[in-house]
């Protein structure tokens, strides 16, 4: 197997959160009836982490089941165990209507760190940040400005944001100049 190569090379920017690009990491994407009970059990099995509800991430930001719609579930590890976790939930759930799809390469990730994150995230997102509604172990799928993403939070001070690799150049770019200090809107820093 050759060497992941990361979009931008592990870049990345300090500014009111430090910006960085996460990686590599593997990703795959699940779909299935995520209420069935054969279902939660391979998930289960497989990762060691439930089949989360509606918006939800279970586990920590290097592995981690992420809902991602009612029948999508994105499953996150290691870059070289996606394979893996692919041929074991097919293996598992065989006669089932069910895809489970080696993705790894198909996203980037970026890990934003610091007090301010929120308020960069709300900058570009159409989302309530406020800390009583948006916590930690919660996902949105949305746009950063013109580009489709998804983020989470890992704590009151870590996102992770993944979005397409196509556009991730654009992505760091965008993080980057809403990461400006001197963009600060102190909005929920207070």
């Amino acid at each position: 197997m050759s060497e992941p190569v990361l979009p931008l090379g592990g870049a990345s920017y300090s500014g009111l959160v430090t910006v960085s690009e996460h990686g590599p990491i593997g990703q795959v994407t699940f779909r299935g009836d995520l209420s069935s009970e054969a279902v939660k059990a391979a998930i289960k099995d497989v990762t060691g982490r439930d089949v989360p509800g509606l918006r939800e991430v279970s586990g920590d930001g290097d592995t981690c089941v992420i809902w991602m719609s009612p029948d999508e579930l994105l499953l996150i590890c290691g870059y070289a165990e996606a394979g893996g976790l692919v041929d074991a939930l097919t293996e598992k759930l065989a006669g089932e209507h069910v895809l489970a799809v080696n993705v790894s390469d198909a996203r980037a990730a970026f890990r934003l760190k610091g007090k301010h994150v929120r308020e960069v995230l709300g900058k570009l997102a159409p989302v309530d940040l406020d800390p009583a509604v948006f916590t930690p172990g919660m996902v949105r799928r949305t746009r950063l400005a013109q580009v489709a993403a998804g983020f989470w939070l890992l704590d009151q001070e870590t996102a992770q944001v993944f979005c397409f690799r196509s556009v991730s150049e654009y992505m760091f770019n965008l993080l980057k100049t809403v990461s400006d200090p001197q963009s600060a809107v102190g909005y929920y820093s207070a």
